[in-house]
């Protein structure tokens, strides 16, 4: 794959996860709390809409492993549980690094900056739970917001290996894309409108394959073809049941599809080396924000109280911090992650308070 599709890729990521914080930053926090009455319409919209950006990451996580696993429709996985297990290596070291400092800044909050109506500390079946990423199936509260989707990545991962080694074997007669095709659409059909199930890949493998067809089709010398599939089983789909992540999911394939056929784009220097950077360490942001803004809503609440100027300062410092946080942390931890798996071998209904744990409402 070239660089611009990549460029693509990093720009969706880059523009998803700003969107992912901003959601939290309405959803958790007497900052946003404080805030609320002069611009409702705002926080809102990012509470209802922002969590939607998860899709946009589903989809490109498909597509990414259709590139990896079989980028010409074949497979090209020598053992599964090896491939399973690298992916696997390649997310705890982030993850767990992320629970670490998770508990730490619970730990700070609450004995330096603790205010009426804070949650207690998490038991250490919370964290067991959490480090064993069975939090979710379990029914057991996250530590911090994000870590379901680490999970459900590497369960959707697993389901993308398992599914073209299958099509792989002697004797076979479906291939991968097909095989997984099948499944995307059960997915959109059935699994994904069973919200009892969100705790498990199935759920979720139709924006995955959505994806995965992305690239295939992509790669494809009759584009127009799976284009026209791609349009039918999402619009059925949609049918079937409207749903607003469906749609992203959708017009997210779409556009990936677009930039593996359509390459060309002129961008400054400057905005691509910004795209790049923002798009990289997507993966870190995502882990840490959650703990940096809930420090930041600490300390701002416990010296100026409600204040409403304070408050709009604290959000805009809170996503701040979240970027620099995340570059620190894609720096020291993940790329360091990478290296050594390589060398081994990604309800509302008010604002919620601090210290309460993130719920499973950013899960569409």
């Amino acid at each position: 794959m070239n660089s611009s599709p990549l460029l693509l890729i990093d720009a969706l990521k880059a523009v998803a996860s700003q969107l992912i914080v901003l959601h939290h930053l309405a959803a958790y926090g007497p900052m946003s709390a404080a805030i609320e009455p002069h611009a409702p319409w705002l926080l809102e919209s990012l509470f209802e809409y922002g969590r939607l950006a998860v899709q946009v990451f589903i989809v490109i996580g498909g597509f990414l492993a259709a590139r990896s696993l079989a980028p010409e429709g074949v497979s090209r996985i020598g053992h599964p549980l090896s491939a399973i297990w690298r992916r696997c290596f390649r997310l705890a070291i982030p993850y767990f690094a992320a629970i670490a400092l998770a508990l730490l800044v619970n730990w700070t909050v609450r004995t330096g900056l603790a205010h009426d109506g804070m949650d207690g500390p998490p038991s250490p079946v919370q964290v067991l739970t959490n480090l064993l990423m069975l939090q979710s199936i379990l029914g057991i509260e996250s530590v911090s917001a994000g870590l379901w989707y680490v999970a459900i990545d590497l369960q959707l991962f697993a389901l993308m290996v398992l599914l073209i080694a299958l099509s792989a074997r002697p004797g076979m007669a479906i291939p991968a894309p097909w095989l997984v095709g099948l499944v995307a659409v059960a997915s959109l059909f059935w699994f994904n409108r069973q919200a009892s199930g969100d705790a498990w890949a199935p759920y979720f493998f139709g924006a995955y394959g959505l994806g995965a067809m992305a690239w295939w089709s992509g790669r494809s010398p009759h584009p127009w073809r799976w284009l026209m599939a791609i349009l039918a089983v999402g619009l059925i789909a949609l049918t079937l049941e409207f749903r607003l992540r469906i749609l992203i999911a959708l017009i997210t394939a779409i556009v990936l599809m677009s930039g593996v056929r359509h390459p060309s784009w002129r961008i400054p220097g400057l905005l691509r080396a910004l795209i790049h950077w923002l798009g990289a360490m997507s993966y870190s942001v995502f882990l840490v924000h959650y703990p940096v803004c809930m420090l930041i809503n600490a300390g701002i609440v416990r010296t100026w109280g409600a204040a409403p100027v304070p408050n709009g300062i604290g959000l805009a410092l809170a996503w701040a911090c979240s970027i620099l946080a995340g570059a620190l942390f894609y720096r020291f931890v993940e790329q360091r992650g990478m290296l050594l798996g390589l060398a081994g071998a990604k309800p509302r209904p008010g604002i919620a308070r601090l210290g309460q744990q993130p719920d499973r409402t950013t899960r569409n």
